[in-house]
């Protein structure tokens, strides 16, 4: 396996990021230095299992891993959200028979082949007939008769076993749950203290379903609304709005919809995120086979480069390193398939296949002019100077063909920005003068592998120095390789 220098992590060879779930089979400080080393540029914690306890372990180890490895790296905190679920059944489970009929119900007694109850008194006299329920992920798919305030009656068109506590998919309504339960309260909160860089919010169905956690959040840390539910699809362009980025979580999505249905619509989410310059995450079933196996399918690999392809801002990993038996090989293996697409002579023109015309704004047309001249100079890196990373993903946007090196004062900003496409953050002192900008942009350049003697590199910020939003100034210059102070940050 190609290794890293564990002195000084290097650029990964590749723009787009990969996103590590942490769980029982990567949960040790040695595991996860071996994750990272293996090419993991952001760890994902799954509020979903676990206590708090486990979790701020997990979190300490990766901070005690930035100051080994002297690299800023992103946590992302993901909540488990209103999760819908049946009743329990006398002997554990029961038998749905196929185009039987089942009735869901507020009766509290356990179920069995023919009821069970839903303690989700939200969904009675709301479903009409026709409607879908889907249990176990898909698996027993019910299609509804007749609903009133008691009793959901349904014909199963699709049976099988069902057991206690099944999660329930209700893909043709709109269900009035509030975004956020009473643990996701809790484990923001405990996220929040903890200093993780981004919130996953869960099952998000409206744009206003942000509002609650925006709040709650209090200005810390930024927002990731999973797109999951086909409802969020009608309102996605409002929702990626009020969000600071986005997750194709298809797990469930795939639940809701057709199969069919998915690929389209991931490209679409994809497009619209980058469109809107805002990083988005391509989720579940990757390389699902590889959580018992130490090499993936070829289908797998394929699902992985088309999200490449397409210029997502970053791949995830879920049970495969999570909870699987080969969490390093999964994470080496997704690598190399970035690795390889973006050395592919056609990438950079599919991955602009996408046209995202520059804001009529100065900063906007500047990040179209780094994408410009990179394509027409030889250029190592593009270096962007920014206090909260709002430059750095206007350059992304673009997809220029050389990396970014962003220098920024806030460890906070660099530390978020291990999710968005093509930026290798580094947190270091402010500039104050034009001529300090200069040299410290090629003597982190020369410090990180970005550039050498004769590289050329461009220098992005906005001048007064240290003003939000004054994004005016780019500069082309040349590295010496004179310029490397061993002392100097």
């Amino acid at each position: 396996m190609e290794k890293l220098d564990p002195r000084r992590v290097d650029p990964r060879g590749r723009k787009v990021k990969i996103l590590a779930t942490v769980g029982p089979a990567s949960r040790s400080p040695e595991m996860l230095a071996r994750l990272f080393m293996a090419g993991v540029d952001a760890f994902r914690v799954n509020m979903s299992h676990g206590e708090h306890a486990d979790h701020e372990a997990t979190i300490r180890a990766i901070r005690a891993m930035e100051k080994e490895f002297h690299r800023p790296i992103a946590i992302l905190a993901d909540l488990q959200g209103p999760k819908l679920r049946v009743g329990k059944f006398k002997d554990g489970q029961a038998v749905i028979r196929h185009s039987g009929h089942f009735t869901l119900d507020r009766n509290p007694e356990p179920g069995d082949e023919t009821r069970v109850e839903l303690p989700h008194p939200e969904l009675f006299g709301l479903l009409e007939k026709g409607q879908r329920l889907l249990i176990n992920d898909g698996k027993i798919r019910l299609r509804v008769i007749r609903a009133d305030e008691n009793e959901i009656l349904c014909s199963a068109e699709v049976g099988g076993v069902i057991s206690d506590r099944k999660g329930v998919n209700v893909p043709d309504a709109e269900v009035p749950i509030p975004a956020l339960t009473d643990k996701d309260r809790k484990d923001l909160a405990f996220a929040i203290q903890q200093g993780v860089d981004w919130i996953g919010l869960s099952f998000v169905q409206r744009p206003e379903d942000l509002a609650e956690a925006r709040k709650l959040m209090g200005g810390y840390g930024a927002l990731c609304a999973k797109i999951e539910k086909p409802m969020a699809v009608r309102r996605l362009d409002e929702i990626i709005e009020q969000s600071d980025g986005i997750m194709v979580a298809r797990g469930d999505l795939g639940v809701e919809l057709e199969p069919q249905e998915v690929p389209p619509l991931q490209k679409k989410i994809v497009n619209k995120a980058r469109m809107a310059g805002k990083p988005v995450i391509v989720a579940t079933q990757m390389l699902e086979s590889m959580i018992e196996s130490p090499a993936p399918t070829r289908a797998e690999v394929s699902d992985v480069a088309n999200a490449v392809y397409d210029g997502a801002d970053a791949v995830m990993l879920s049970a495969e390193t999570a909870a699987g038996d080969w969490p390093e090989e999964a994470v080496t293996i997704m690598h190399r398939i970035a690795r390889q697409v973006e050395r592919d002579e056609s990438y950079l023109s599919r991955v602009r296949f996408l046209d995202t015309p520059p804001d009529s704004t100065t900063a906007d047309a500047l990040a179209h002019a780094c994408m410009t001249v990179a394509d027409t100079v030889n250029i190592s890196a593009i270096t962007v100077f920014t206090g909260s990373g709002s430059t750095a993903r206007r350059v992304a946007r673009e997809r220029p063909s050389v990396p970014m090196l962003v220098l920024t004062p806030s460890m906070k900003t660099a530390r978020r920005l291990g999710l968005l496409w093509g930026a290798h953050a580094v947190a270091t002192k402010d500039i104050g003068s034009f001529e300090e900008m200069i040299a410290k942009g090629k003597r982190m350049a020369l410090r990180h592998g970005f550039g050498e003697a004769g590289s050329k590199l461009i220098a992005l910020a906005g001048v007064p120095f240290g003003t939000p939003g004054s994004t005016n100034l780019m500069h082309v210059v040349t590295v010496t390789g004179d310029e490397l102070d061993k002392y100097g940050d």
